[in-house]
């Protein structure tokens, strides 16, 4: 069919024809809209979930900060809530943490680098095949087995090493507690160091670098990124271990920065109040959601540090 348009001719245009096969029906527009939906409440539990936890935290800490001076709980030496003369200094109990956390990290971030550096780099396919599961199976144990493994095992090896050595110290368990995070560690690195593409590597060798020096100089650096991430989840695993430091450590409030000693963890103590028989809404009961939100903080703490050292390594490299 043709028109004329100021006397000049012009061809009609025909809509296209489009499949039925392709044409939006109404009920595939609704089944659509219902999976976005379900899919959109997956997402969104992981940040309700984040959120509830963080409200009852504050909201139970807010009880108890309005009997105890926030100075009080941040500065006080003793912590001592379940006794007449309660004192509340959070510190004895933070130091133990740190303490703990540092022991491990001190065996699982060496260990764990070097096993990830061997598996990436310089170990045969059927090695890397065989290791890797009994790595991943060695972060399976259940936790409370290594704390009895600390307690029993490498505390007396320890004791014939250091005869002062107290049955209960944050010694052993932090070094099982370093055994335990190691495969977090090397795993995760193990993956970003394989992410490196194959062209580094072969650019090293061709400027005469060894695989060694390929290794330490072009593929950690290009995956320090992923290999700082293993490293914060690390220490968030060695913040927020609880059984290892409740069976090897003593549950002693101690405020103390020697690992040769027992001593009391954040963790620890809240499970030690939990199990009790505080009634709910006492002061001394109150004290778990204050202990919790303080380690919370410090979590939080080391994954923004965490992102902003990816954040950095990847725009570096």
């Amino acid at each position: 069919m043709t028109s004329t348009v100021a006397g000049i001719p012009a061809i009609a245009t025909v809509p296209p024809i489009v499949s039925h096969r392709l044409a939006r029906r109404h009920t595939r527009h609704i089944k659509e809209r219902i999976i976005e939906f379900f899919l959109f409440l997956a997402a969104a539990s992981s940040v309700f979930t984040t959120f509830a936890i963080v409200y009852i935290l504050v909201s139970e800490s807010w009880v108890f900060f309005q009997q105890v001076p926030l100075r009080d709980f941040l500065f006080d030496t003793q912590w001592t809530p379940l006794f007449s003369d309660a004192h509340y200094g959070i510190m004895v109990l933070l130091s133990g943490t740190l303490v703990s956390s540092s022991v491990a990290l001190l065996v699982a971030i060496p260990l764990g680098t070097i096993i990830a550096i061997y598996l990436s780099e310089f170990a045969p396919f059927t090695v890397r095949e065989v290791a890797k599961p009994f790595l991943e199976l060695l972060g399976g144990v259940p936790t409370i087995i290594y704390g009895y493994f600390a307690l029993l095992f490498v505390t007396p090896l320890l004791q014939k090493i250091f005869p002062e050595l107290p049955g209960f110290n944050l010694l052993s368990a932090g070094m099982v507690m370093g055994i335990m995070i190691i495969p977090y560690v090397s795993s995760i690195s193990e993956d970003a160091m394989r992410a490196v593409p194959m062209n580094l590597r072969e650019g090293s060798y061709a400027m005469g670098a060894t695989r060694f020096q390929t290794a330490l100089r072009v593929v950690t650096p290009a995956a320090l990124s992923g290999i700082a991430a293993a490293y914060i989840l690390g220490i968030s695993r060695a913040v927020g271990e609880t059984m290892i430091l409740a069976v090897a450590a003593g549950m002693q409030p101690n405020l103390t920065w020697n690992p040769m000693e027992p001593a009391a963890t954040v963790t620890a103590y809240i499970v030690q109040v939990a199990l009790g028989d505080l009634p709910h809404g006492s002061i001394g009961y109150q004290t778990i959601f204050a202990a919790g939100l303080a380690l919370m903080l410090i979590t939080l703490f080391f994954n923004i540090l965490g992102h902003l050292l990816r954040k950095y390594y990847r725009q570096a490299y």
